[in-house]
């Protein structure tokens, strides 16, 4: 069991690796759509689903190896890792450890992208309001001010065009 555990704390630990690199990525997402640099922010977010990925794999490891724990040490099938830690000794205090540092880097994360998720919301919003503004102003024939408002001339009749 206790080769278990190891492989289950290194799983973890690369769990936290990946998460600061993803943590990283969007840091580097933010930074581009500040300065709206299209090409950084698509680099960033293809690192960030690779990051993605790598993360499922491995937690999907981490799951199975919770289940093989604890099928070695009796306990539920779904125990969860303060029952693994306390049922696996002087390691266990490790494991919590582990455990806390990933959830802290996880939340910082979700902060993250809810900021992220705000920011684009707001480009994409005046992103709208301005193709909307120019979008009416093409839709308008005439001369422009010296202020860029449309000067609309009067509109010709179907008889006045043909006569």
């Amino acid at each position: 069991m206790s080769r278990l555990v190891i492989e289950l704390e290194n799983v973890l630990a690369l769990l936290i690796e990946e998460h600061r690199r993803l943590l990283g990525h969007l840091q580097t997402q933010q930074e581009a759509m500040k300065k709206l640099q299209h090409g950084a922010m698509e680099e960033s977010l293809h690192k960030q689903e690779a990051s993605r990925l790598r993360i499922i794999g491995l937690e999907n490891r981490r799951r199975f190896l919770v289940q093989q724990i604890a099928k070695a040490s009796r306990l539920a099938a779904d125990a969860t890792l303060a029952e693994i830690a306390q049922a696996s000794g002087p390691s266990g205090s490790k494991l919590l450890q582990l455990r806390d540092q990933l959830r802290a880097i996880m939340r910082e994360i979700a902060d993250r992208a809810v900021v992220a998720g705000r920011l684009a919301q707001a480009v994409l919003g005046h992103l709208n309001t301005a193709m909307r503004l120019f979008a009416d102003a093409v839709g308008q024939a005439g001369t422009y001010t010296k202020y860029g408002v449309p000067r609309v001339s009067a509109r010709i009749g179907v008889m006045e065009a043909v006569g």
